[in-house]
């Protein structure tokens, strides 16, 4: 190898093993996607810094509760061979590899039926980064997971920095409409009922629509009811992310704070 490790934990050569498992890895781009990650139990194969007692520094600072498990994570590397293994590098500089989680597992987990809090689904998004606002929401509400209905992969590298590692922390899946979870499923719509009136249940699915083209017709067909956000006449729609986000906090202000998971 003409680009050796310049310090690090382990002896083993972290550009192979990362060239070995990063077709089918999940790409953690930065240091807080790896610092969440790490926190909510991801398998970590291989992580590197282009300065790691500076990475490690911040973790003393900002995530204290990771910082050894990062210390025994992180190799150092050259900021060339850093910017050759990510696609567009992060102002961090560190990135790690992580196995992603069971699809059963978290089949089973969306489909509980003593679901305590809500399934957010996105119905055909388009915007990668939207999505991973979205998860970084779920997670933090402690929703019970994220489902996309559609073409957009919900674990893609973008969506994954977007949600900043936080897809650890909750079920993240793609399913057509007729595989979604059982449980009633309420869809937002500018047409449905004012959701400052309505009761949200805890096992209920919440389906937004994609900015542009709104809720597709299988989705409306499945729905049991339709609610809308309040909005100023004359404003087209609000951005998706601070549509999920307004949802899970009208649900959360009647459960107190959001479940631990």
């Amino acid at each position: 190898m003409t680009d050796p490790v310049t310090a690090g934990p382990d002896p083993i050569d972290p550009l192979g093993r990362w060239r070995r498992l990063a077709g089918g890895a999940v790409l953690l781009d930065g240091f807080h996607a790896l610092k969440h990650a790490v926190r909510f139990g991801a398998e970590i194969p291989v992580a590197v810094a282009v300065d790691r007692r500076a990475a490690l520094a911040l973790a003393g600072e900002l995530a204290p509760d990771v910082a050894e498990a990062l210390d025994g994570l992180l190799t150092e590397v050259t900021e060339a061979t850093y910017t050759s293994l990510v696609p567009r590098p992060h102002p961090t500089a560190v990135a790690a590899l992580a196995v992603r989680p069971s699809r059963e597992a978290h089949l089973d987990r969306l489909g509980q039926a003593s679901r305590t809090a809500p399934v957010v689904v996105l119905d055909n998004p388009r915007n990668l980064g939207n999505a991973g606002a979205v998860i970084r929401l779920a997670a933090g509400f402690g929703a019970t997971g994220v489902v996309t209905t559609g073409t957009l992969d919900p674990w893609h590298p973008t969506v994954v920095r977007g949600g900043a590692g936080l897809h650890f922390a909750t079920a993240v899946e793609r399913l057509a409409v007729d595989e979604l979870p059982a449980g009633p499923v309420f869809a937002l719509d500018p047409e449905g009922d004012d959701i400052r009136g309505v009761e949200l249940p805890d096992d209920v699915l919440l389906a937004f629509g994609s900015e542009r083209s709104g809720l597709s017709p299988e989705l409306r067909a499945r729905a049991d009811r339709l609610l809308a956000l309040p909005m100023r006449p004359q404003v087209s729609s609000y951005n998706l992310a601070t549509s999920v986000a307004m949802t899970l906090y009208h649900w959360s202000t009647a459960r107190g704070a959001p479940q631990h998971l």
